[in-house]
């Protein structure tokens, strides 16, 4: 296991030590971790500058947004705003090129209760920054687990 990305802490065998503010210089696997952990701290003004300005997020099965504002407002709503923990649990991660993969949990806490949504996703990544980012998941195994 790579590690648990949780706000306020990345844990795991491989921790990155990752610049606060300028990501430039970051390999295609370092961006994506940084992405993954400003997910998981909720951390949606670094989340933006960690995206192009024309990305395309493909949240499958749900549906694709383009650009930060896109990705500010699918990661601010739904199960991260009825959460009040989240943890991003990445598994396994390769890269070649300018492509990464990864599989992941994403997990939500809410009323007490964990949420956990296995992904597969895949992000391109142009220069410092994902220009695309796609995650695949079962919305019915989702759906399964929200209370009623």
């Amino acid at each position: 296991m790579l590690g648990v990305v949780a706000a306020g802490a990345y844990g795991g065998a491989m921790t990155p030590t990752l610049p606060a503010g300028d990501h430039s210089g970051l390999g295609p696997g370092q961006v994506v971790t940084a992405l993954i952990r400003a997910c998981a701290d909720r951390d949606l003004d670094r989340v933006c500058t960690l995206v192009t300005d024309d990305v395309v997020y493909d949240n499958v099965p749900i549906g694709v947004v383009h650009g930060p504002d896109g990705v500010r407002r699918v990661l601010s709503g739904g199960v991260t705003e009825a959460a009040s923990q989240v943890e991003w649990v990445v598994h396994r991660q390769v890269e070649g090129g300018s492509t990464v993969m990864h599989e992941r949990t994403d997990r939500f806490l809410v009323d007490g209760t964990w949420v956990e949504i296995a992904i597969a996703a895949v992000f391109e990544v142009r220069g410092d920054r994902v220009s695309l980012w796609r995650d695949y998941f079962d919305l019915e195994t989702y759906r399964r687990q929200r209370p009623a």
